[in-house]
């Protein structure tokens, strides 16, 4: 690969999303205070590193829109921009859990860093009413689809992923699917997670990395994958992997790699985005340490036609 990326690739910034859209990229995260949602763009990847965070929306002073915000992503919904991102009422736990519910900011102008034009959060509605999160998106089979992280009160665990087709950016068209729940040891580590999905499409599959167990060093990416010409909302046609495929490097000093998406270097090489930290040893909640930082690295596609994230490398300037 012609380009060095640095490790870490921008500091501090948790759950990150790079999208490549025509001549720019487009940087999207978490930010460690929790209170607003802030996009950069760049006309090449490495000037993402640089360029000036604009702030399109902070948290409300009270209210559901008002405490921990979290996790958001920029899509395109046919000519529209989209932000998803989740929201809590409060840092309260409730029965094990933060209150966070899903989010939509819509935006019909041309530039996203254009903070005017986006429109009021709408709330995404699921059939179920309760802690959901990591909602993502993408154009399939000339449909568009919703990929979220969601506790059901019936299920043990943290959160299972759903999908659903989309009627709009913020309203689900017919009932979703479970694709997932954590089930093997290493999904079920200090939490039983499954959140943070992102989507890739490679050799006539559909992939699903996501993210399993607690935000400390046993933090993972799990992989699911489907025939991209089958039927999405038929559980029977996915696949998991028994085994996580990017984890903890103990060697590099690289901890809980997860929370991932994609995109693409100039050359059309395809890359991991990530967060991972860089020690184990946590004062409190994992939460609140901020030391997440945004890292890339390239991958590769095996003879068989999945993925191989390798290991994550260690830090370099």
């Amino acid at each position: 690969m012609s380009l060095h990326l640095p490790n870490p690739f921008i500091p501090q910034r948790a759950d990150p999303q790079i999208m490549r859209h025509k001549d720019h990229y487009y940087f999207i995260a978490s930010v460690p205070e929790y209170d607003r949602l802030e996009l950069r763009a760049a006309d090449s990847l490495m000037g993402l590193r640089e360029a000036e965070p604009v702030t399109l929306w902070e948290k409300d002073h009270s209210g559901p829109l008002s405490e921990l915000i979290w996790a958001p992503e920029l899509h395109r919904f046919g000519q529209q921009w989209v932000i998803y991102f989740a929201a809590a009422p409060g840092r309260e736990i409730k029965e094990g859990l933060f209150q966070h519910r899903m989010y939509a900011l819509v935006s019909d102008h041309d530039d996203p860093l254009v903070a005017s034009q986006w429109q009021p959060p709408r709330r995404v509605h699921t059939p179920i009413d309760s802690f959901s999160l990591d909602a993502t998106s993408f154009h399939h089979q000339g449909k568009n689809w919703y990929l979220w992280a969601q506790k059901d009160p019936a299920i043990a665990g943290n959160s299972n992923l759903y999908l659903a087709e989309l009627e709009n950016p913020w309203t689900l068209k017919g009932p979703p699917v479970m694709l997932s729940k954590p089930e093997f040891e290493w999904e079920c580590r200090g939490f039983l997670v499954n959140e943070g999905p992102a989507v890739i499409v490679h050799g006539g599959r559909l992939f699903v990395t996501y993210s399993a167990s607690a935000t400390d060093e046993n933090y993972a990416l799990g992989l699911l994958w489907i025939d991209e010409d089958a039927d999405l909302l038929n559980p029977d046609n996915w696949h998991k992997s028994a085994d996580p495929v990017f984890t903890t490097s103990w060697e590099n000093q690289q901890f809980g790699p997860g929370h991932n998406s994609f995109t693409t270097d100039e050359q059309g090489q395809p890359l991991l985005v990530y967060h991972a930290r860089n020690y184990t040893e946590i004062e409190g909640d994992p939460l609140w340490d901020p030391n997440r930082h945004t890292r890339i690295k390239p991958f590769a596609w095996r003879a068989d036609g999945m993925p191989d994230f390798g290991v994550p490398p260690a830090d370099s300037p």
